[in-house]
């Protein structure tokens, strides 16, 4: 895989942390200046965790389903990528609900957890394929904090231009991805 691949996975995984860091960006008081900082910084550290751990559960099954791993690469990007365009999608719907509510630590654990989760099914492809794990997963982390970190601080300005789309653009990236290591593989391309 190549560094620029790496490069479009690792925005399209921050998207939905951006997504998240727009939305709760207006939301910070003056008060809250270590949240602003360390909201995008517990999102770095989940979307390089959670690569790591993918790929070590992927790594134990990769004997048992190499002569299909190119189908479950393709699947489980696909799956990601229209995911993200279908919850971009549902945070258009809700938008209308009053989202600045104090945000809490604790909020901020659960949110970088659960932003993560597509990086999870990251890892378990890199268990198929040739890659850096280790470079990859903090290339992933370190764009992921610069993206929230940007987020943050363009907060409601950056929300009314993008509206949502952020989210279907890192999903239809996912899904090229996935479609070109299939088509490789298969070698049509």
């Amino acid at each position: 895989m190549s560094m620029w691949e790496l490069v479009l996975i690792a925005v399209s995984l921050a998207m939905d942390a951006f997504a998240v860091s727009v939305a709760k960006g207006h939301c910070f008081t003056g008060q809250d200046s270590v949240k602003k900082i360390g909201m995008p910084f517990m999102f770095g550290v989940f979307q390089m965790a959670m690569p790591l751990i993918g790929w070590f559960v992927g790594a134990q099954l990769t004997d048992m389903i190499n002569s299909y791993d190119h189908w479950i690469i393709f699947g489980l990007l696909a799956y990601l990528g229209i995911n993200m365009i279908r919850n971009s999608k549902k945070a258009a719907e809700e938008e209308n609900e009053d989202f600045c509510e104090l945000v809490s630590w604790r909020e901020i654990i659960m949110l970088a957890f659960a932003t993560s989760l597509d990086a999870l099914a990251i890892g378990l492809t890199f268990a198929f394929m040739d890659v850096n794990v280790w470079g990859a997963s903090s290339l992933i982390g370190v764009v992921a904090f610069i993206i929230s970190l940007v987020g943050v601080f363009l907060g409601q300005r950056l929300k009314r231009f993008l509206g949502g789309r952020e989210e279907v653009l890192g999903g239809i990236v996912l899904i090229v991805i996935g479609l070109k290591v299939l088509l490789q593989h298969m070698q049509i391309i």
